[in-house]
Protein backbone atom coordinates (compact mmCIF):
# COMPACT_ATOMS: atom_id res chain seq x y z
CA UNK A 1 0.00 0.00 0.00
CA UNK A 2 1.39 3.75 -1.07
CA UNK A 3 2.30 5.85 1.60
CA UNK A 4 -0.23 9.18 1.77
CA UNK A 5 2.50 11.73 1.51
CA UNK A 6 1.75 15.69 1.28
CA UNK A 7 3.39 19.11 1.06
CA UNK A 8 5.66 19.52 3.64
CA UNK A 9 6.30 15.83 4.63
CA UNK A 10 9.85 15.57 5.91
CA UNK A 11 11.33 12.31 3.54
CA UNK A 12 13.69 10.15 2.29
CA UNK A 13 14.56 9.31 -1.19
CA UNK A 14 16.67 7.75 -3.54
CA UNK A 15 17.77 9.58 -6.28
CA UNK A 16 20.14 7.81 -9.18
CA UNK A 17 22.55 6.23 -6.81
CA UNK A 18 22.70 8.33 -3.59
CA UNK A 19 19.60 8.59 -0.45
CA UNK A 20 18.63 11.76 1.05
CA UNK A 21 16.70 13.15 3.43
CA UNK A 22 14.46 16.12 2.37
CA UNK A 23 10.97 17.94 2.28
CA UNK A 24 8.24 17.22 -0.71
CA UNK A 25 8.03 20.63 -2.01
CA UNK A 26 5.61 19.43 -4.75
CA UNK A 27 3.46 16.01 -6.05
CA UNK A 28 3.36 15.08 -9.28
CA UNK A 29 1.90 12.02 -10.94
CA UNK A 30 4.85 9.78 -10.84
CA UNK A 31 7.49 11.65 -8.49
CA UNK A 32 7.73 13.67 -5.48
CA UNK A 33 9.62 17.32 -5.91
CA UNK A 34 12.00 16.26 -3.00
CA UNK A 35 14.06 19.59 -1.45
CA UNK A 36 17.36 18.37 -0.28
CA UNK A 37 18.19 19.04 3.45
CA UNK A 38 20.87 16.03 3.94
CA UNK A 39 22.78 13.09 2.36
CA UNK A 40 22.72 9.82 3.72
CA UNK A 41 24.45 7.91 1.24
CA UNK A 42 26.63 9.41 -1.81
CA UNK A 43 26.13 8.56 -5.45
CA UNK A 44 27.92 6.31 -6.62
CA UNK A 45 31.14 6.72 -8.96
CA UNK A 46 31.22 5.72 -12.79
CA UNK A 47 29.03 4.52 -15.41
CA UNK A 48 25.33 4.49 -13.79
CA UNK A 49 24.24 1.52 -17.11
CA UNK A 50 27.60 -0.21 -15.81
CA UNK A 51 28.11 -0.44 -12.34
CA UNK A 52 31.33 -1.19 -10.25
CA UNK A 53 33.09 -0.94 -13.40
CA UNK A 54 36.03 0.99 -14.31
CA UNK A 55 37.05 0.04 -18.13
CA UNK A 56 33.79 2.31 -19.58
CA UNK A 57 34.04 5.22 -21.90
CA UNK A 58 33.30 7.93 -19.33
CA UNK A 59 34.13 7.38 -15.49
CA UNK A 60 31.80 9.78 -14.60
CA UNK A 61 32.42 11.96 -11.71
CA UNK A 62 28.93 11.57 -9.58
CA UNK A 63 28.28 14.92 -7.65
CA UNK A 64 25.70 14.79 -4.51
CA UNK A 65 22.80 16.87 -4.61
CA UNK A 66 23.06 20.27 -2.93
CA UNK A 67 21.54 21.71 -0.09
CA UNK A 68 18.52 23.07 -1.06
CA UNK A 69 18.46 21.48 -4.76
CA UNK A 70 15.08 20.05 -5.79
CA UNK A 71 15.05 16.37 -7.49
CA UNK A 72 12.38 14.53 -9.15
CA UNK A 73 12.22 11.32 -6.73
CA UNK A 74 10.20 8.34 -8.19
CA UNK A 75 7.09 7.97 -5.59
CA UNK A 76 8.21 4.30 -4.80
CA UNK A 77 11.76 5.79 -3.58
CA UNK A 78 10.21 8.16 -1.18
CA UNK A 79 9.21 7.53 2.60
CA UNK A 80 8.38 9.31 5.75
CA UNK A 81 11.34 10.18 7.67
CA UNK A 82 10.98 9.62 11.27
CA UNK A 83 13.61 11.15 12.85
CA UNK A 84 15.97 14.39 12.88
CA UNK A 85 16.90 16.18 10.01
CA UNK A 86 20.86 16.42 10.27
CA UNK A 87 22.77 18.78 9.28
CA UNK A 88 23.55 19.30 5.66
CA UNK A 89 27.55 19.50 5.67
CA UNK A 90 27.95 17.18 8.68
CA UNK A 91 25.77 14.35 6.67
CA UNK A 92 28.06 15.03 3.36
CA UNK A 93 30.92 14.56 5.37
CA UNK A 94 29.69 11.31 6.81
CA UNK A 95 28.18 9.94 3.60
CA UNK A 96 31.72 10.27 2.18
CA UNK A 97 33.39 9.08 4.78
CA UNK A 98 31.31 5.84 4.28
CA UNK A 99 31.46 5.62 0.54
CA UNK A 100 35.74 5.69 0.79
CA UNK A 101 35.37 3.12 3.75
CA UNK A 102 33.71 0.92 1.38
CA UNK A 103 36.10 1.29 -1.40
CA UNK A 104 38.94 1.23 0.43
CA UNK A 105 37.96 -2.76 1.44
CA UNK A 106 36.41 -3.37 -1.95
CA UNK A 107 40.08 -2.64 -3.86
CA UNK A 108 38.99 -3.06 -7.16
CA UNK A 109 39.95 -0.79 -10.05
CA UNK A 110 36.27 0.22 -10.33
CA UNK A 111 36.53 1.30 -6.22
CA UNK A 112 40.22 3.11 -6.63
CA UNK A 113 38.36 4.80 -9.60
CA UNK A 114 35.74 6.23 -7.44
CA UNK A 115 38.16 6.68 -4.66
CA UNK A 116 40.19 9.35 -7.06
CA UNK A 117 36.80 10.88 -7.79
CA UNK A 118 35.60 11.29 -4.09
CA UNK A 119 39.01 12.64 -3.14
CA UNK A 120 38.39 15.67 -5.92
CA UNK A 121 34.55 15.72 -4.71
CA UNK A 122 36.24 16.49 -0.86
CA UNK A 123 38.07 19.20 -1.78
CA UNK A 124 35.26 20.91 -3.48
CA UNK A 125 33.11 20.20 -1.44
CA UNK A 126 34.77 20.99 2.08
CA UNK A 127 37.65 22.84 0.73
CA UNK A 128 39.77 20.73 2.54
Amino acid sequence: MEELLKVGDIVTGLYKTGKYIGEITDIRLHHYLVKVKGVLKHPQQGDLHHPKQADVPLFHERRALAFNEQANMPKQMVRLHDGEVPDYVESLRQAVAAMKEELMADGSEWAVKSLENLRVLEKEYFGD
